[in-house]
C-alpha cells in the first residue's frame, strides 16, 4: 500500500516537472516576422509581443527579421528559429523546405470573423489605370519570390485569367517588400504593385496611411484575388508539445491578456484583427500545390 501511495505521490510532482523542462533546453524562445515592412517598424510593432512573451513564457524572447521572406523560411529549417508569423505562401515553402517540419496553430480572425484576405494590384488613383487591360506593356512590382499575397496568388491567378505577367508586363521586379512596393507607385517608381488588403479598412494601403507614409486617396486598387486563407503562426515540430502548448496558448491570449501588445503588432489603427483561431495543415495545402504550379510553369 506505502508502495502505491509512493508511486502515486511520485507520478503528482514529475507532470510539473515534465511540463518545465523545456525551459531548460530553451533558455531563449525566438520567433521571426518576415518582411511586410520596414524592418524599423517591424521590430517596434512587436516589442510589446515579445515583452508579454517573456512576462508569460518565464523565459528570455528574441525576435529574428531577416530582408527576405526565404530568410525566415531558412532559419526555420536550421532550427535558429523556434516559431514564426508566416504567410500562406511563406508557410508552404517553410513546409516544403522542412519536408513537413512545421505545423500551423493559429490565424488571425477579423472583426467580421473572416480569417482570409486578398491580394491586389495597387495603382495611383490619379494614375490612368482602371483595370488590369491599362497595365499591359506597364511595370508591375511582386513583393517577394515568398509572399502569398505579392506574388503567387496574383501570378497564380493572372495567369488563370490570361494575363501571362512575364510577357503581359513590361517588367515585373520583385520591391522586396509590400510597403517598398506600394511607395515605389506613389513615387512613380512602378506603375503597380501586388500588396493585400484583409477588407476596405485594413490592408498594407491603410496601414501606409495611418503611419504617415503615403497620403489617404493616393493608392486605389484595380484587381483583387479570390480569398486567401490568412497564414499561420507557425512552430518547428521538433520542439518540446509542452513548448509549442505553451507558446500557442501565449499568442492566442494576447489579444485579452495585454490588449496594447495585440493591438501594435497587429498594425494599430489600420487593423480589423480581434483574435486567433485554431488552424491545421489542411487548410493550407491548396497553397502547396499552387506553389508547385508556379515552379512548374518556371521550370517549363
Amino acid at each position: 500500500m506505502r508502495f502505491l501511495a509512493a508511486t502515486a505521490l511520485l507520478a503528482l510532482v514529475s507532470v510539473p516537472a515534465m511540463a518545465a523542462d523545456w525551459k531548460t533546453d530553451y533558455k531563449v524562445v525566438r520567433f521571426g516576422i518576415t518582411s511586410a515592412e520596414n524592418e524599423k517598424d517591424r521590430l517596434a510593432r512587436y516589442q510589446p509581443f515579445k515583452d508579454y512573451l517573456k512576462r508569460t513564457l518565464g523565459v528570455d524572447v528574441e525576435i529574428f527579421t531577416a530582408g527576405s521572406y526565404d530568410g525566415v523560411i531558412q532559419a526555420l529549417a536550421a532550427n535558429q528559429i523556434e516559431f514564426a508569423f508566416l504567410g500562406s505562401s511563406a508557410y508552404a515553402a517553410a513546409y516544403t523546405e522542412t519536408k513537413g517540419g512545421v505545423e500551423p496553430l493559429l490565424t488571425a480572425q477579423q472583426e467580421d470573423g473572416s480569417t482570409g484576405y486578398y491580394s491586389i494590384v495597387a495603382v495611383r488613383c490619379d494614375s490612368p489605370y482602371k483595370k488590369i487591360e491599362d497595365l499591359k506593356g506597364k511595370v508591375l512590382a511582386f513583393a517577394d519570390p515568398d509572399s502569398t499575397s505579392g506574388y503567387a496568388v496574383p501570378n497564380y491567378n493572372l495567369v488563370k485569367q490570361g494575363f501571362e505577367p512575364a510577357t503581359y508586363f513590361s517588367a515585373i521586379p520583385f520591391s522586396g517588400s509590400h510597403e517598398a512596393g506600394v511607395q515605389g507607385v506613389v513615387n512613380g517608381q512602378f506603375d503597380a504593385a501586388a500588396t493585400y488588403i484583409n477588407n476596405e479598412k485594413s490592408g498594407i494601403p491603410q496601414r501606409m496611411v495611418s503611419k504617415g507614409m503615403i497620403k489617404a486617396g493616393e493608392i486605389c486598387w484595380i484587381w483583387k484575388s479570390p480569398e486567401i486563407t490568412s497564414g499561420p503562426f507557425t512552430a518547428r515540430k521538433n520542439l518540446p508539445p509542452e513548448l509549442i502548448s505553451a507558446m500557442k496558448d501565449a499568442v492566442k491570449n494576447v489579444p485579452t491578456a495585454d490588449p496594447v501588445a495585440f493591438k501594435e503588432m497587429s498594425g494599430a489603427e489600420s487593423s480589423t484583427a480581434k483574435g486567433y483561431v485554431d488552424v491545421n495543415h489542411d487548410r493550407y495545402q491548396w497553397i502547396v500545390d499552387m506553389r508547385a504550379w508556379l515552379k512548374a510553369q518556371r521550370k517549363s
